[in-house]
C-alpha cells in the first residue's frame, strides 16, 4: 500500500488542477439540444464517437491537441465539468461530482444515440470513465484511463486502509480546501503543478485553471475521490480497458513498488492493458503527445 506523503501530495495537486476545415464543430441536433447543469459538451469532426473527459480543475482545453488530431477521423465529444477552470458550478456547487457527472454522460450517450463510444478520461476523468463503464456497461465501447488509480484513497492511509477508515482524513482535507481564498495564487499549487507537467510552457495555464476553479466544487470532488473505491466495480466493466500511467517524480517508494501497486489495483477488472509512459509526468497528453497519440490510435483501432 502506498503511504501518505510526497506521492499523495503530487497526485492531489494533479487532481486539483491547422486542419481547421476538417475540425469544424459539427454537433448533431440532439447534441445541440442536450442541456445539463453538471457538464457542457462540444462536438468536433465526424466518424466513430470518442468522448474525452478532463480531470480535477481542468478545462476541456487540455484535450485541444488530442481533439484536433482525432477530429479528421472521429467525432469527438469533449466534456467540460461545470465548476472547473472558471465555469459556473451550477449543480456541482454541492455534493458529489464524479458520480453525478458519470450519470450525466450516460444520459448524453443515450440522448444523442451514440453507439458504444470510446471513452478517454484523464485523472479524475479516468474515475468518471470507470464509473460510467462499470455502472452503464452497455453504453461504453472501450475505455482508456490516463494516469489514475481505481481508488485514490489508498495514498491517504496505512496498509490495509479502507474507504471508511480514510474518511476522517478526507473530511479534514475537504474543510481546508473549502476555506482557501477563492482565486488566490499559491506557491504550493505552483510547485505541485511543476511536479505534474514537465512541459514548463503548459504550467501557467494549468495554474490558471486551478486558480479559477470553484473551491467548493474542487473540495467536494477531491473528498469523493478519496472515499470512493472502484476496485470492486471493475469486474462490471465489459469494455476493453487500457490504462496509461507514469512513474511520478520524487516517489517515497521504488518505481517497482509503485508499478506493482498500479497493476494490483486493476487486478479485479477485465484484462486491462497497462502501459507505462516514460519521460512524462501526470499530464501525459501534454508531456508526451506523440507517444500518447500512438497509444490512443492503438486503443481506438483495437
Amino acid at each position: 500500500m502506498i503511504r501518505r506523503g510526497v506521492l499523495g501530495g503530487l497526485l492531489a495537486a494533479a487532481l486539483l488542477s491547422a486542419c481547421a476545415g476538417a475540425q469544424t464543430r459539427q454537433p448533431t441536433p440532439e447534441a445541440s439540444a442536450f442541456q445539463s447543469e453538471r457538464i457542457a459538451i462540444t462536438v468536433t469532426g465526424s466518424g466513430p464517437d470518442v468522448i474525452l473527459i478532463p480531470g480535477l480543475t481542468s478545462s476541456s482545453s487540455v484535450w485541444d491537441t488530442t481533439r484536433d488530431a482525432l477530429a479528421g477521423r472521429y467525432r469527438v465529444h469533449v466534456v467540460q465539468v461545470r465548476g472547473f477552470a472558471g465555469t459556473e458550478p451550477v449543480a456541482n456547487a454541492s455534493g458529489d461530482v464524479s458520480a453525478p457527472v458519470a450519470e450525466e454522460i450516460a444520459r448524453y450517450i443515450e440522448h444523442v444515440h451514440l453507439d458504444h463510444p470510446a471513452v478517454i478520461g484523464h485523472s479524475m476523468g479516468g474515475t468518471i470513465g470507470m464509473m460510467l463503464a462499470a455502472r452503464h456497461p452497455e453504453s461504453v465501447g472501450r475505455l482508456m484511463v490516463v494516469d489514475m488509480f481505481p481508488w485514490m484513497g489508498a495514498m491517504f492511509g496505512p496498509p490495509g486502509a479502507t474507504a471508511e477508515s480514510v474518511r476522517p482524513v478526507a473530511e479534514q482535507m475537504r474543510e481546508r480546501m473549502r476555506g482557501a481564498p477563492q482565486g488566490a495564487s499559491s506557491s504550493f499549487t505552483t510547485q505541485m503543478i511543476a511536479g505534474m507537467v514537465r512541459t514548463e510552457s503548459a504550467r501557467p495555464e494549468l495554474e490558471r485553471q486551478s486558480r479559477e476553479s470553484n473551491n467548493i466544487t474542487v473540495a467536494n470532488a477531491f473528498y469523493e475521490l478519496i472515499v470512493t473505491d472502484l476496485r470492486p466495480e471493475l469486474a462490471n466493466i465489459r469494455a476493453p480497458l487500457t490504462v496509461l500511467y507514469v512513474i511520478p517524480p520524487n516517489l517515497p517508494i521504488t518505481a517497482e513498488q509503485y508499478e506493482g501497486y498500479m497493476r494490483a489495483s486493476y487486478a479485479s477488472g477485465p484484462s486491462a492493458r497497462l502501459v507505462k509512459i516514460e519521460d512524462s509526468y501526470h499530464f501525459i497528453m501534454i508531456d508526451q503527445f506523440d507517444r500518447f497519440m500512438s497509444e490512443v490510435n492503438t486503443f481506438l483501432a483495437g
